[in-house]
């Protein structure tokens, strides 16, 4: 084999190692993304962008109340859930991939995969109640600091009154009458939450973390 044949396969064996290596990172450990929607405004505005921690997917870690996450959009998130749904208010992931090949396109390189991010409102066994404009948690109002003062928040489907099943979490947008979340297509098992929001670095004049 001649030094130059040498030469192309040590670069084609160090792009090949680094796109592996990029990937590893980017689905167990971290990610940039950008904000596409409206749905947690004033909190996070169209274009911002994030960085997010994904170690909570890999070792399968329960977000706190409060934390922004990111997860799989559900199949049933234009249709809603139904009235015999309430007992078990769970979204649906009905079109998952059917061969190996197009699971790691659509989990790992997340070619045309929809994500969606809110705020963790409600966690596994809380009672959950949308009532005068407020959330009530196990017969308490929630205190969101982080709304605007004028934002109401109502049942935008049949969720208003229920108990956060277990192993999924309760979660909307700070945008609560822009937002379409799990008042409308249930709550998120986790299983299908994929990271946490870490901070924010652009643009710079609002660069840090994101409460």
């Amino acid at each position: 084999m001649s030094d130059r044949m040498k030469n192309i396969l040590e670069w084609v064996y160090c792009i090949v190692i680094a796109v592996i290596i990029a990937i590893l990172i980017k689905y167990f450990v971290g990610t940039p993304t950008i904000v596409k929607q409206t749905s947690m405004y004033p909190t996070l505005e169209q274009n911002d962008r994030l960085i997010l921690n994904r170690l909570s997917r890999t070792f399968k870690k329960m977000p706190k109340r409060g934390e922004i996450i990111t997860f799989e959009a559900p199949s049933n998130n234009q249709e809603g859930l139904k009235i015999e749904d309430l007992q078990n208010p769970v979204a649906k992931y009905e079109n998952e991939p059917s061969n190996w090949f197009s699971k790691f396109t659509y989990h790992v390189l997340e070619i045309g995969k929809e994500s969606y991010i809110k705020r963790v409102i409600a966690l596994p066994g809380e009672h959950v109640e949308l009532k005068d404009g407020k959330v009530y948690i196990n017969g308490e109002m929630l205190n969101e600091t982080y709304l605007s003062d004028d934002v109401i928040t109502n049942p935008s489907g049949i969720l208003q009154d229920f108990i956060v099943p277990e192993n999924t979490v309760f979660a909307m947008g700070d945008n609560r009458e822009g937002s379409k979340d799990c008042r409308a297509f249930g709550c998120i098992p986790l299983d299908r939450i994929e990271s946490t929001v870490v901070l924010r670095f652009w643009p710079l004049n609002k660069f840090g973390k994101v409460d």
